[in-house]
This record gives structure tokens, sequence and C-alpha cells, in this order.
């Protein structure tokens, strides 16, 4: 599952591409969350891009997502604080 509850938020396993034309989530690859950005893999600027995306789409303040492993590579753990997995669900599942 590519979505799971930790201390007091949710934990998403993500797959990311950087460089595409626009941002989105894409579906379930390998079982983790596939999300597009525009930003390129350079000095931390596709893991900026992804959480503020995430916390758009969230509809929450974009310092309460970060990475937390991964940050050189494409697969991803991000943590969401101060949310429930079914508000997270609710909200992304229409996306895939």
């Amino acid at each position: 599952m590519w979505l799971k509850e930790h201390d007091g938020g949710v934990v998403v396993d993500v797959v990311l591409q950087p460089r595409a034309s626009r941002n989105e989530v894409t579906g379930i690859q390998g079982g983790r969350l596939k999300i597009k950005v525009t930003s390129p893999p350079v000095e931390g600027m596709a893991n900026k891009k992804l959480c503020e995306f995430l916390a758009d789409l969230l509809g929450i303040g974009k310092q309460r997502v970060q990475v937390i492993a991964g940050q050189a590579a494409r697969i991803k753990r991000v943590k969401i604080s101060d949310v429930s997995m079914d508000e997270v669900q609710r909200k992304l599942m229409p996306l895939l």
C-alpha cells in the first residue's frame, strides 16, 4: 500500500518523475503513487515542487509536507503531518 499512518500523520510512498510537462498524479506504479512534476532534479527543486504540489492537492500548508527518504532518488517517502489517512485517500483517490 502506498499510504500508511505514521506518528501523527501519514507517509506516502512516491515514484517521482521530474521534468514533466505538467504537475500531476498519474496512478500507481510498483505499489507507489506516481507523481510527475515540472521541476528538474537539481538542488532539491523536484523535491520542493513535489511537496508544494501535494500540499496544494490536500489543501494544507506546504510546511506540513516533507520528503523523509529518497532525497536523491526517484523513489521517495513523503510525510504529511497532522492529517488522517482517510482525508488523504479522499482527496487523492479521485486522481488515480
